[in-house]
């Protein structure tokens, strides 16, 4: 019987689970045939409704990831246990179900205490969110401005308005626990131009999602810049939802969250502070939401003016910043804004409602990812409105033309001598957003009445932080799942030692998120590539030393360190990453769909467009945790990247045979390092997730290939023909780049050999593992001659610990520890590990020399010591001076 215990992530179980939640969790090869026989139970024992569903499975058939789904509860169990012997034991049946029911024109989903109904096509996401009946909002829909200017001196400029249009709507997942609905559309201009058109844009893919009993819908929002930069500029990008509204001015309530839990909580109009008293009964009842006593209990001298009270229409909060925001007030349109308050960090969520129901939506990473704004407009008529936006019209409009003008680098050759010096690869047209994208989650709250101040900073919260279930980093590890890496553990002062250091490095990244505020729509998620230690500070301006894009796989440290520890920020860090680098600096739409831009100071500025970026190694850790249908989506995108090679060559600047070098079909040059091992990934994702024969094929042909060559990946490139997928394994040549491995290839050919054994494979493998660090006269005697590129020593030196793991080799275990001790050429972590916390005037400190701090290097930094300790820890030195 599989068993496994899950607990909530932050730690303590929420107080109320209003929508549900759902959790990915994998199985060890053989155990299960299918996802039909999981059942879940309580602390207690006792069985509770569950969904689950496959994410993937082994070679063999059976089951490795699964996603399941527990419904909304008012008592959520402190732990969960999942067991399954295989069958189909009998699952409790949920009281309510989801239910849903299509037409031609409509799609309506209950959980059982909410409904709505979402129209196949037209402006709107929903035409109606009910409650016990009573609608608390109607015709949802997306909003955007687009400006067609920024005048760098006087001048005017316009905005149009748009609207996005569904035109497609499909039924996901429809299960007793879980439903979700997926929504495709775009942005249409809202009224035509002078020559009579009517542009559309942005398009958008937005999912709800419906848990049996809940109270709360999941909406996930996507789209794509597909602008040109030079001429558009998006001035504001919301979701917009008409609220009705029946009851008097005074019991009609807003709630608008500000920073730490606490609430602007006011009524349309205001009977408290008033030079005459209406009745303690009457001020407290509006306080606390409650409908107010009938008028004749009221003072006189108080509902005979009512008339004379200001009621308050329009209400905003405004987010321009990572560290203020700004709540006022009008009466109406042509009337002046009243100033409330401010503060620093608000949690992005507001309700407005009267005692028959109403509506609340929380943004999550709303000052995280500022510019955001949050409107209620109308809230004296019958028809209010609550807008969400995104991307904030009171900012300046997002301008995402290139930062300079190229500074004479028309050729590959100008483009290479710039890279020297700003470490920068220029191009051309190449620093385009065209086809990036960016994911928001929102959470919609129906409500029967005006909830208390209570319950609604609770909705806040749990919008900001979603519960969520995992499994321990102990079973995670059982069940055989992404290759080499152990839970943490601290049994003798060296293994201490290291898993200090490893906590040093997440907990200083943490930290730099903070300090220097690495917020904002385009950027939160990623982190600075390297520090200057002169200016003290990242080198946000200097080329590719600005923003790292995945440059030697933050991605994967951040996910094995999460899978090692189980600590929940590391999860929330790491989950802030995953979506920006799966968004942002992939291209999902244009000439360059499916690669990703490497880093530069624009995170789509540089000409290096590759897949080591775009690659699946960096995603599936959260779409197997989370069984994230987004990730998936991202995921699926990269089915075909291999044909990508067709259209741009990625080492076109530095290809040494560039004169006669033609790409056909059956002839591409693709690298056996960064470019294969994301290809693998790819295939692999993909073959685990759907069965697709195409991507099994060619991963297993191309493994077979790199096995039959002469010098197996020492290769370095080989010519593979796109209607086979196959590699042309004749080629006899040596070429190694110390970037080979550090993009994922480690991990990837480490499951792979565990996975699908091949002979010709794993000895290519080893062989690459066992020479990499070797003595030249090791390389000599085994291939003719040493081998070049050899750099990053301490990121390599797993080569050697999984080369001595898998032979039993005590003396390669010994190279691999000398190697990560001496290694580090970039980073001295000896001293990086003595710096302090960083105070104003924000200088880093050291006891010795000041360490030169690269995300590179202090990703395959930890990479190094998580691999090394899972493979050979156990012949672990006692270390003097770890580097």
């Amino acid at each position: 019987m599989t068993y496994a215990t899950l607990n909530w992530l932050e730690g303590e179980a929420p107080a109320e689970l209003s929508g549900g939640t759902t959790w990915g969790m994998p199985f060890t090869r053989g155990a299960l045939a299918g996802a039909d026989g999981i059942t879940v139970s309580d602390a207690d024992g006792r069985p509770v409704p569950a969904q689950a569903w496959p994410l993937a499975t082994w070679p063999d058939g059976s089951l490795k990831w699964a996603g399941v789904a527990l419904p909304a509860t008012d008592a959520p169990s402190a732990q969960y246990r999942v067991t399954s012997d295989g069958g189909t034991p009998p699952v409790p049946e949920p009281s309510p179900l989801v239910a849903v029911t299509e037409s031609d024109d409509l799609v309506t989903v209950s959980t059982g205490t909410l409904e709505m109904v979402i129209s196949r096509s037209g402006p709107s996401l929903f035409t109606s969110l009910s409650r016990g009946g009573t609608v608390v909002a109607e015709d949802a829909g997306l909003v955007s401005l687009l400006q067609d200017g920024i005048p760098d001196g006087p001048g005017s400029v316009s905005r149009q308005a748009f609207t996005g249009e569904v035109t497609a709507v499909v039924l996901e997942q429809y299960g007793p626990v879980r439903a979700v609905v997926r929504l495709e559309g775009t942005h249409r201009q809202d009224h035509a131009d002078a020559d009579g058109q009517r542009r559309s844009w942005l398009p958008f893919v937005v999912r709800f999602y419906f848990h049996a009993g809940a109270r709360s819908v999941r909406m996930v929002h996507s789209f794509i810049w597909d602008g040109d930069a030079d001429r558009d500029f998006l001035a504001g990008l919301g979701v917009r939802f008409t609220v009705p509204l029946e009851s008097e001015l005074h019991d009609r309530h807003m709630r608008i969250a500000g920073a730490d839990g606490g609430f602007l909580t006011e009524a349309v109009r205001g009977l408290t502070g008033l030079r005459r008293d209406p009745g303690e009964d009457v001020r407290h009842a509006q306080l606390a939401g409650r409908p107010t006593p009938p008028l004749e209990e009221w003072s006189e001298l108080v509902s005979e003016r009512l008339h004379l009270i200001p009621a308050w229409n329009d209400f905003t909060l405004t987010q321009l910043s990572a560290d203020g925001f700004e709540l006022r007030k009008r009466t109406g349109e042509g009337h002046g804004w009243v100033g409330i308050s401010g503060g620093t960090r608000a949690s992005g969520f507001c309700s407005l409602s009267d005692p028959r129901g109403g509506f609340g939506i929380g943004i999550r990473d709303f000052w995280q990812s500022h510019p955001g704004q949050l409107d209620i407009r109308g809230a004296a008529t019958a028809r209010a409105s609550v807008t969400a936006w995104l991307y904030s019209p009171e900012a300046q409009p997002m301008d995402l033309r290139f930062y300079h003008d190229g500074l004479g680098q028309d050729t590959f050759e100008d483009q290479l001598e710039g890279l020297e010096i700003t470490y920068e690869d220029y191009e051309p047209g190449f620093g385009n957003p065209h086809g990036i994208a960016r994911t928001h989650e929102l959470t919609l709250f129906a409500y029967d009445a005006t909830p208390d101040t209570a319950s609604l900073a609770a909705d806040a919260a749990a919008a900001s932080t979603p519960a969520m279930l995992q499994a321990t980093p102990g079973y995670l590890h059982s069940a055989g799942v992404f290759g080499d890496w152990a839970p943490a553990d601290r049994s003798t002062p060296e293994r201490a030692a290291l898993e200090d250091k490893l906590d040093f490095l997440v907990d200083f990244y943490q930290g730099q998120v903070e300090q220097r505020r690495w917020y904002g729509f385009w950027n939160y998620g990623d982190v600075m590539h390297t520090y200057d230690f002169d200016r003290h500070a990242w080198r946000y301006d200097v080329g590719g030393y600005a923003w790292d894009n995945s440059e030697l796989s933050p991605d994967l440290w951040l996910w094995y360190t999460y899978l090692r520890t189980g600590r929940a920020d590391v999860f929330r860090l790491a989950e802030a990453m995953t979506r920006h680098t799966g968004e942002v600096d992939v291209y999902h739409l244009g000439e360059w769909r499916g690669l990703g831009s490497r880093h530069n100071v624009q995170h789509w500025g540089c000409s290096a467009k590759q897949l080591r970026i775009s690659t699946p190694a960096y995603r599936r850790f959260y779409y197997y945790l989370t069984a994230d249908e987004r990730t998936g989506d991202l995921l699926t995108e990269l089915v075909d990247s291999d044909r990508n090679f067709l259209g741009l060559d990625p080492t076109r600047k530095v290809r040494t045979d560039s004169a006669t070098y033609r790409p056909d079909r059956r002839a591409l040059a693709v690298g056996l390092g960064t470019d294969w091992g994301s290809l693998a990934a790819t295939w692999l994702t993909d073959w685990e997730r759907t069965g697709n024969p195409r991507s099994r094929d060619r991963l297993l042909g191309t493994m077979a290939d790199i096995g039959a060559l002469k010098y197996g990946f020492l290769t370095g490139e080989a010519l593979y023909n796109l209607d086979t997928g196959r590699f042309d394994a004749g080629r006899d040549m040596i070429l190694v780049s110390h970037l080979s491995a550090v993009f994922g290839l480690v991990e990837i050919c480490s499951e792979l050999i565990d996975l699908v054994p091949d002979a010709g494979f794993e000895r290519a493998w080893l062989q690459y593992c066992r020479l990499f660090l070797a003595t030249p006269e090791e390389q000599v005697a085994e291939v003719g001659r040493p081998l070049d590129g050899i750099h990053l020593t301490q990121a390599h030196s797993r080569l050697s610990a999984y080369a001595a793991s898998r032979l039993g080799d005590a003396e390669l275990a010994r190279r691999a520890w000398t190697s990560f001790a001496e290694g580090g050429e970039h980073l001295n972590h000896a001293e990086a590990f003595t710096l302090r916390r960083i105070e104003p005037p924000y200088v880093l400190t050291a006891v010795d020399e000041a360490p030169t701090v690269s995300t590179n290097d202090t990703a395959q930094f930890g990479l190094a010591v998580i691999q090394n300790l899972a493979l050979i820890g156990d012949q672990l030195p006692a270390l003097q001076r770890v580097r």
